[in-house]
């Protein structure tokens, strides 16, 4: 078994302030909740309150400073190992980080008690087509969520009755429970399993909900969309989401963008891609295209000589960035096309074209094979 300073890194002549506040940071650094299934962490978080109960005690620092782990073990409780739940380190030690501090947002002392409860979020998916997305849009969507029962106006109780107080914790939403452990007598607080916390139990129930207090409607919701979102962003409405059981608040409405496919367009951040395909008359001589851009038609010229695979860039023709005043570019991959086949009299011009032409050799190139 690790030596109990060493554990919480102090000297032997260590402080009760230093001692806290070295715990203090263990606790912080293992605890459960910032470490979901890390049994490793939950070994060390157990380690640093079972030394620091131990050392913060004047008679016990004594006795280990004497004779070690079995000045303390000899005739004491159970220990960690003896069913000293995390729950029980908790509700022992929540003091330590001071009144009105609570680095895990109410699970220390009776923070849990008092936080509203939450009903549970709703998620939609919206498709936006690119016109939406590069100028924003107001939308009117559907969706089916969890209201309150008319029948029953949400306590689930059947007309002509009403809840009654839970026979489990009296009213109370919690139940208390006294162990044994390391440190003696301890007293945790949980929620109540019979009513969840709500203190009241239904003996009649609605027939509408059947007990629930709750059924789900279709209800319309206005939202704005601002320009230059992309697929994966998702927006956020606060309580307007499922409704839950009466004392709760709603839930939130998260609203998940996704981009409807173009026929001629494709996206890259907020940059605009497509492929016009050139005859190679056209780009042996160079030309003036109209492309069609987010915003309408916008001429574009086409270098002569060009070749397959070059891009041309047309600066601010892409979507609006989100932050700042400022438009991706609209990127034309060029595609030039052989005709398949060609009549006589084209097949003559093009004999003629390659006499007059110098550099008619074919011309070999090397490869490099990713």
């Amino acid at each position: 078994m690790r030596d109990y300073y060493e554990i919480l890194g102090v000297s032997k002549q260590a402080s009760s302030d230093e001692l806290k506040k070295s715990y203090r940071k263990i606790a912080m650094k293992y605890h459960p909740d910032k470490n979901p299934n890390d049994k490793e962490a939950e070994v060390k978080f157990k380690e640093a309150a079972e030394a620091y109960a131990v050392l913060s005690d004047d008679q016990k620092r004594q006795q280990y400073d004497q004779f070690g782990h079995a000045g303390v073990n000899s005739g004491g409780g159970p220990g960690f190992q003896g069913g000293m739940s995390m729950e029980d380190i908790i509700n022992s030690f929540g003091d330590i980080f001071g009144d009105g501090f609570d680095p895990f947002g109410g699970i220390f002392g009776g923070g849990r008690s008092s936080r509203i409860k939450k009903a549970r979020d709703l998620k939609v998916n919206l498709k936006l087509s690119y016109t939406d997305i590069y100028s924003g849009v107001s939308k009117t969507i559907k969706i089916k969520r969890l209201e309150h029962c008319n029948s029953c106006s949400g306590s689930g109780a059947k007309q002509g009755t009403m809840p009654v107080s839970c026979g489990q914790c009296n009213g109370a939403g919690q139940v208390r429970q006294v162990s044994q452990s390391f440190f003696g007598q301890s007293v945790s607080v949980r929620e109540c399993p019979v009513c969840s916390g709500s203190g009241q139990t239904i003996q009649n129930p609605c027939n509408s909900c059947g007990g629930s207090g709750l059924h789900r409607k279709t209800v319309e919701i206005k939202i704005k969309v601002p320009s230059g979102v992309s697929a994966g962003n998702y927006m956020t409405l606060n309580q307007q989401g499922n409704k839950g059981p009466k004392g709760y608040q709603s839930g939130d409405l998260i609203i998940l963008f996704e981009e409807e496919e173009h026929p001629i367009f494709n996206r890259n951040g907020e940059d605009v891609i497509t492929e016009a395909v050139l005859q190679f008359y056209d780009a042996a001589k160079g030309t003036t295209l109209e492309i069609p851009t987010l915003e309408g038609k916008a001429k574009l010229k086409i270098p002569a000589g060009i070749q397959s695979s070059q891009v041309l860039r047309m600066r601010g023709k892409g979507f609006p960035r989100m932050r700042g005043s400022s438009r991706g570019d609209q990127l034309v991959r060029i595609h030039v096309e052989t005709p398949q086949k060609i009549s006589s009299k084209q097949s003559k011009l093009l004999e003629e074209f390659e006499k007059l032409n110098k550099n008619s050799e074919v011309v070999y190139r090397r490869i490099n094979l990713d």
